[in-house]
Order: structure tokens, then sequence, then C-alpha cells
């Protein structure tokens, strides 16, 4: 299988280029490199290409000549900064991905997986199933679900056959030069506090859990590459259509079980520091994932103790 991965260089993108040649698969990768590093695919080839610009569409459709599959990554997505910078968010993550599926109907490639976000939900605490409802709270979340939308039409219009996965809190390493410099996400916030000798910080200890603290779905990012290795196999591109799939491991953490956990493995005693709620922050958000393992077999390996492990051998 031939696949090309939109956004390779990057943090999930370059997990996935790992895994595909671990497989034995031929893998070509389409990305600017605005953020993304070429010495994480040093062997891999790499078309520099500007997604949002409609001039770049003969390019990747040349790139993609006997392609079998794209797994579309390239996207910006920080919650925060989309509030900021909403025009750029739609101009890059819906401009980039209609690119994308112009170039695979002029080539003639019939199979995609598109990178989307749990951020597409509303805000609903619990386990959140795919039949959820979807009112994103953000600029971000609505790239995302607009992004579905668009490769759902698309998937009618050109035959495609696709599927859309909504990642949870990806998180984890394969290897320590695929780190993701600069994440906003938990855990490596926490390791960022730690190596400046800072105390770790959770936001809210009185909420309806165990402990006080949100409890949220991470997933190693090994699962979630080898999710989209699982979903490509499964999609059958005589048979147009489009899925969506909850991506995340069905187990929820809250925030001190995972502060400890991290705290614990560099030898540093848990001392963290207390402040108010966040508005907005939801009490559990974990990942019904049934359907994914039913129809594509793949079920997530690795724990969070795997998880923590990768990412404090690496710091």
């Amino acid at each position: 299988m031939k696949v090309l991965v939109t956004g390779g260089a990057g943090y999930i993108g370059s997990h996935l280029v790992l895994s595909l040649k671990g497989r034995g698969e031929e893998v070509i990768v389409a990305d600017n490199l605005s953020s993304g590093r070429r010495s994480r695919i040093p062997d891999v080839p790499l078309v520099e290409v500007d997604l949002r610009s409609p001039s770049s569409i003969p390019l990747l459709t040349d790139a993609m000549a006997g392609v079998d599959a794209v797994v579309h990554f390239a996207a910006l997505k920080r919650i925060d900064e989309s509030f900021e910078h909403p025009a750029e968010y739609f101009q890059t993550n819906i401009g980039g991905l209609s690119t994308v599926l112009l170039a695979m109907r002029d080539a003639g490639v019939r199979r995609l997986a598109f990178s989307s976000s749990a951020s597409v939900y509303s805000a609903e605490s619990g386990v959140v199933s795919e039949g959820a409802p979807t009112v994103p709270p953000s600029p971000y979340g609505e790239t995302k679900l607009i992004g579905e939308q668009l490769v759902a039409h698309a998937a009618v219009a050109y035959g495609l056959a696709t599927a859309s996965l909504r990642y949870f809190n990806v998180a984890g390493l394969a290897a320590p030069e695929l780190v993701e410099e600069g994440a906003s996400n938990l855990i490596p916030q926490v390791l960022r506090r730690l190596a400046a000798g800072e105390r770790p910080q959770i936001y809210g200890v009185d909420y309806p859990t165990p402990d006080g603290s949100c409890i949220r779905d991470f997933v190693h990012v090994t699962d979630v590459a080898e999710a989209h290795l699982a979903v490509i196999d499964a999609l059958d591109p005589t048979v147009p259509g489009h899925r969506v799939y909850n991506l995340g491991t069905g187990r929820g953490y809250s925030v001190i079980e995972v502060i400890k956990a991290i705290c614990a493995a560099k030898g540093i005693d848990y001392d963290p520091e207390l402040l108010r709620r966040r508005s907005g922050d939801l009490a559990e958000v974990v990942a019904a994932v049934s359907r994914l393992q039913v129809e594509t077999g793949w079920s997530a390996r690795f724990t969070l103790d795997d998880i923590i492990t990768s990412v404090v051998g690496a710091s």
C-alpha cells in the first residue's frame, strides 16, 4: 500500500509514518513545515506544499500518483488560539482539506482518513458516543465539524470511502525525536513546570469525581497511529461513504492521578498548586470506542503508565 500523509512531519503524523514504515508500506509526506520538522521523517519523500493555496492542487495531484490512501492531519489545532485567529483557522483547516479532496478527485484516490477531534462535541460530561450532540464550543472545533461534513459530501460526490477520527487526549512518544514541542495539553504542561522547578497546577478540585479533579481519556500516540492503519485497511474503495469514529481508550484518569504518576516517575514529591476551576472545563470526558473496535478490530494497547514512561524518559 502507498499512503500520502499530510502533516506527516508533525507529532501525530510522524508517528503514523513510523507505523507505516514499520509495516513495510510506501509513504509520502505533504507538509509545509510550519510546525512539522523534517528531522522527524528523515528517510521519507517530502512534498513541501501550502495546502491553503488552490494553486497547490496540481502539485498535490501529481504527488498522489499511485497512492492508495490519504491520511489528512495538516491543520492548526490550538483551541485558545482559534478564538484569537478564527479566519486563519478556517482558511487553513477548511481550505487545506478542500485542496486535499480536489487533488484526490483529480488523482483518482479513493480512501481518506480525516483527523478530527472530540472538540466537535458540545458541553456534555461523561462517556461520549459518536451520537452525542455536536455543537462545538470553539472556532477550532467548528472547523473540524465542518471538515467532517465536507468529507461526507465529497464521499458522495467523488465516490470516496472516508472516515473521520475524533481524537480525545493524545499523548506519549514512540521515540524521543518525535516529541511535540510547545504542546498545551496536561502532560507536557506538567513536565515543563517540573523542569522549571515550578509546581504543577490543578484547576479545580471540587468536581463531582472521586478525587474532585477533572477526568479525561488519554490515548497513546502509537495507538492513534495504529487506529489510522486499521481504518484505512477497513475502508473499501469500491464502497463510497463516510464513517465517524471516536479515538480514545474508553478509560478515564483524573488530573490528580496523572500528576501523581508523573511526579512518581520523576522521583519528585507531589505538591500541586490548587487553583479555581476554569470556565468551560467539564467534570468528566471519556470516549465511547466500541464502534471503532467492532468495525476495524482496533483497540488501545497502551496504558497511562506507558504514556508517562515514554514522555518522562524523553524529557
